[in-house]
C-alpha cells in the first residue's frame, strides 16, 4: 500500500445527460404527512376531521372550518428531539439532535349569513404549518463480511455501461485506462458513463482481473453518517360553508414549499491480496420546489338531535415543480494492481486528478397519489369528545416526470414495485376537567410504504453517486395535551412521540444485512391564540 492519497471530485455539468436520476426513494420522501399543526389538534392525535373547529382541519377535511363561529387567530412553536439508534452486525451507534421549530400560524375570519336561511355562515381561513420536519442525524457501521464492499457495486455499473455502449470485454482494460487517464471522463465522448463508476476507476477502486473482468476491493469494515435538514412547508387557502348547522362543506387550495438537504459520508477499510487500504466518499444532495393541491371536504350531522358528525374528504395529488442538485467528492489512500489485456504481467496505475468543476442539477416533475378521507366525531354533555379518522394513499401510483412532462418509465416502475398504499388510523379524545381546562390524548398508526425487499438500484448511466438507502416500517405516535379557554384567549401544550423501525443500507447488495434503526421523535408543542 501507498501513502500517496487519489482525489475524485465530481460535480459535472449533466445538461446533455440522459441518466434519470431520481428513485423511488426521494418520491416517498415527499409523500405522506406527519402529524404537525397546533397543539389542540397534535394531543388529540389530528382525529378532528369531523369534529372540526380548528384551524388545522384545513389540511384534512376543510369542511371543518365551517363549524366556526367566531374568527380566530393562532400560531404555534416548539422543541423537535430526533433520536435514531442502529445496530449493524452487533455494532450501535446512536444520534440526537435538538431544535426549536415555528410549526403554525393560521386565522379563520367567520362570516354570519342568519338565522333563517339555509346557508348560516361562509368562513374563510388560512394556515401554514410544517407538513415535513427532514432534521435528523444518523451513523451506522460495523464489519463487512464475505467481502461486501460498496466499490463492486461500482463495478457492477461500469460492467453494464461497458456492455450498454459496446465496449469488447477484451477491451476492457484500455477503455480503464482512458477514463482513468483523462482529462474530463465525462465529457461528450462518454457522457452517459456512471459517476460513480467513474469516480472508482479513478481512484484505483476498481480494476480488471486476468479474466478481463471488472472487480473491486473486498470490504473489511465501514462507517456511514448523514445529517438531514429542512421539511415541507404547506399553505393552505380554505372557504367552508355551514347549512342549517347540520351540512357543512369546504374547499382548500394547497401550496408547498420543498426544502431538503443531505450531507453524507462514507468510508471502507479495503483489501485485495496483500493491498490493504480505505476510502471516503462524501455526497451532498439538495431539493428544492414547490407543490400545489386540492381538497374538498364534507362534514354531515345526520341526526338533528345528536352531535354525532361523520366527514368525508378527498385530496388530489400534489404537483410538483422540483430540482435536485447534487455533487460528490472519493477519497482513497489505495492503488490497484489489474491485469492490462495485454499480457500476464501486472501493473500498477497511479493518477493525481484535475478537478471537474460545474453544478450537477436535474429538474422534474413529482405527482403524488390521491387521498381519500373518513373520519367520525362526537360530544358528550359539552364535557367530552371523541374523534376517529381513517386515511388511504396508494404511494405506489405516484409518478415521476422529466421537466418537459415525459413519463420516467423505469422509476415509475420502481416506485409501482416497491411501494405500496398506506393506511393511517387517527384516534382522538378531549375531557374538560374544569370549564376553562382540558386534557386530551390522541394515537396514530401508519402501515409501511415500501414492501419486503424494497432497493434502491443506480442506473448504469447515472449521475446519482449516493448508494445508500432506508425502507421505513410502520410507524406509531401517541400524543397528550392540555388546554385553557379564556373568554378571548386561549393556550394549548402537546406532547408528541412517535416511534418506528427501518431497514438501512449502505449500498445495494443481495448479501448485505439490513442495519436494524430504531427511529424516536419527541415533540414539545405550544399554542396560543385569540377567538373573537
Amino acid at each position: 500500500m501507498k501513502n500517496k492519497k487519489l482525489v475524485c471530485s465530481v460535480c459535472a455539468l449533466v445538461f446533455a445527460l440522459g441518466a434519470e436520476a431520481q428513485t423511488q426513494y426521494d418520491a416517498a420522501r415527499l409523500m405522506g404527512n406527519e402529524l404537525n399543526g397546533t397543539a389542540r389538534f397534535v394531543g388529540m392525535g389530528g382525529a378532528m376531521g369531523a369534529l372540526g373547529g380548528d384551524i388545522s382541519v384545513i389540511g384534512t377535511n376543510p369542511a371543518g372550518i365551517g363549524i366556526f363561529r367566531s374568527n380566530d387567530l393562532s400560531v404555534s412553536f416548539g422543541f423537535n428531539q430526533t433520536s435514531v439508534e442502529s445496530n449493524f452486525m452487533g455494532s450501535s451507534m446512536k444520534d440526537k439532535r435538538t431544535r426549536a421549530s415555528f410549526d403554525q400560524v393560521g386565522f379563520v375570519y367567520s362570516t354570519k349569513i342568519g338565522n333563517n336561511t339555509s346557508l348560516r355562515f361562509v368562513n374563510f381561513g388560512f394556515n401554514y404549518h410544517k407538513s415535513k420536519n427532514f432534521n435528523r442525524l444518523f451513523a451506522s457501521g460495523g464489519n463487512l463480511t464475505g467481502g461486501l464492499s460498496q466499490t463492486w457495486q461500482m463495478a457492477n455499473m461500469m460492467g453494464v455501461y461497458m456492455d450498454e455502449v459496446g465496449v469488447p470485454e477484451a477491451d476492457t482494460g484500455n477503455e480503464l485506462d482512458e477514463i482513468y487517464n483523462s482529462n474530463n471522463p465525462y465529457d461528450v465522448n462518454r457522457y452517459d458513463a456512471p459517476y460513480l463508476g467513474v469516480m472508482g476507476i479513478r481512484t484505483n477502486l476498481l480494476g480488471v482481473n486476468s479474466e478481463n473482468k471488472l472487480i473491486g476491493w473486498d470490504g473489511l469494515g465501514n462507517k456511514y453518517t448523514s445529517r438531514e435538514e429542512g421539511g415541507i412547508h404547506q399553505y393552505d387557502f380554505n372557504v367552508a360553508f355551514n347549512f342549517q348547522d347540520r351540512f357543512y362543506l369546504g374547499l382548500t387550495l394547497g401550496a408547498y414549499d420543498v426544502n431538503y438537504n443531505r450531507s453524507s459520508y462514507y468510508t471502507e477499510d479495503v483489501a485485495y491480496g496483500a493491498d490493504e487500504g480505505f476510502y471516503e466518499l462524501n455526497n451532498w444532495f439538495e431539493t428544492r420546489g414547490s407543490g400545489i393541491d386540492l381538497k374538498l371536504g364534507t362534514v354531515v350531522r345526520p341526526f338533528e338531535d345528536s352531535p354525532f358528525r361523520i366527514g368525508f374528504a378527498i385530496h388530489t395529488p400534489t404537483w410538483y415543480n422540483l430540482s435536485d442538485y447534487h455533487s460528490a467528492d472519493l477519497y482513497s489512500d489505495v492503488t490497484f494492481n489489474y491485469q492490462d489485456g495485454t499480457s500476464e504481467q501486472l501493473k500498477t496505475e497511479e493518477f493525481t486528478p484535475d478537478y471537474v468543476k460545474g453544478d450537477s442539477q436535474r429538474d422534474y416533475k413529482l405527482t403524488t397519489p390521491w387521498k381519500f378521507n373518513v373520519s367520525a366525531g362526537t360530544t358528550f354533555g359539552g364535557l367530552v369528545a371523541l374523534g376517529a379518522e381513517y386515511e388511504y394513499e396508494d404511494f405506489s401510483t405516484a409518478k415521476l416526470a422529466y421537466e418537459d412532462g415525459v413519463k420516467m418509465d423505469y422509476q415509475n416502475s420502481a416506485i409501482s414495485e416497491d411501494l405500496k398504499g398506506v393506511h393511517t388510523l387517527r384516534l382522538g379524545m378531549e375531557v374538560r376537567v374544569m370549564p376553562e381546562f382540558s386534557m386530551r390524548a390522541g394515537y396514530n398508526y401508519s402501515t409501511a410504504a415500501f414492501k419486503d425487499g424494497a432497493f434502491k438500484s443506480l442506473n448504469w448511466n447515472d449521475t446519482r453517486t449516493d448508494t445508500e438507502y432506508n425502507n421505513s416500517k410502520e410507524r406509531n405516535t401517541f400524543t397528550f395535551g392540555l388546554g385553557y379557554r379564556g373568554s378571548v384567549v386561549y393556550a394549548d401544550l402537546a406532547y408528541k412521540y412517535d416511534m418506528y423501525k427501518s431497514d438501512f443500507y449502505a449500498f445495494d447488495d443481495l448479501d448485505l444485512s439490513a442495519t436494524k434503526v430504531d427511529n424516536e421523535r419527541h415533540q414539545l408543542l405550544l399554542t396560543v391564540g385569540a377567538r373573537f
